[in-house]
């Protein structure tokens, strides 16, 4: 059992909430009130940003304290949106949110994840029609290693998941992003994720 605070209690952060406890871990959800996060992040061993991605960066830099030595494990995307309310364009071209973070956030072992697909398919990728990828970015591979164990918590099977690397590589996966309103507009809000076929 890990106790895992998640900030952000929309369907990301929710279903990501509802899995972890399933699995048997100690999971507080930080909603928006005052201090919330702060609380859950101090008592937590890992962390989880659910929160809207434009707005990451300057919440999860506000929990420096809190955050110090801990893993912060990543989900969200920085985008604009455009005027039907789907991501637009990047936040941060030429670099991630994840990078941003682990800037910001020299003393956390940020880890990016579970970015590239619909928010159902992060706790039941088994939906799909095919086995979907989850990859991992990060600087730290004990880090890494413990997020690994929690996406098996999650369903994933290890030849699902793929370690790009160190944080750098967060870029890649995060624009992948810029699929995703194109394929909602083309199919409908139906689970979908990236694969890598082998």
């Amino acid at each position: 059992m890990t106790k895992i605070a998640v900030l952000g209690n929309g369907r990301v952060g929710g279903n990501l909430a509802a899995a972890l406890t399933r699995a048997g871990h100690q999971v507080t959800v930080a909603d928006r009130t005052p201090g919330a996060a702060a609380d859950a992040a101090r008592t937590a061993g890992i962390v989880i940003n659910a929160t809207p991605g434009a707005g990451s960066l300057e919440r999860m830099a506000a929990l420096r304290a809190e955050l110090r030595g801990k893993i912060l494990v990543d989900v969200s995307n920085a985008t604009t949106d455009g005027p039907d309310g789907l991501p637009a364009d990047l936040l941060h071209p030429g670099s991630s949110l994840a990078e941003q973070l682990q800037e910001a956030l020299p003393e956390t072992h940020v880890v990016k994840t579970l970015n590239t697909m619909l928010f159902p398919v992060m706790t039941a990728p088994a939906m799909l029609g095919q086995p979907p990828t989850a990859f991992l970015s990060g600087e730290d591979p004990q880090a890494k290693q413990t997020v690994h164990e929690l996406l098996t918590d999650l369903g994933w099977q290890k030849e699902w998941i793929t370690d790009l690397g160190g944080i750098r590589t967060a870029r890649a996966t995060e624009a992948a992003i810029l699929f995703v309103p194109h394929v909602i507009r083309a199919s409908g809000f139906t689970p979908f994720a990236l694969s890598i076929a082998r």
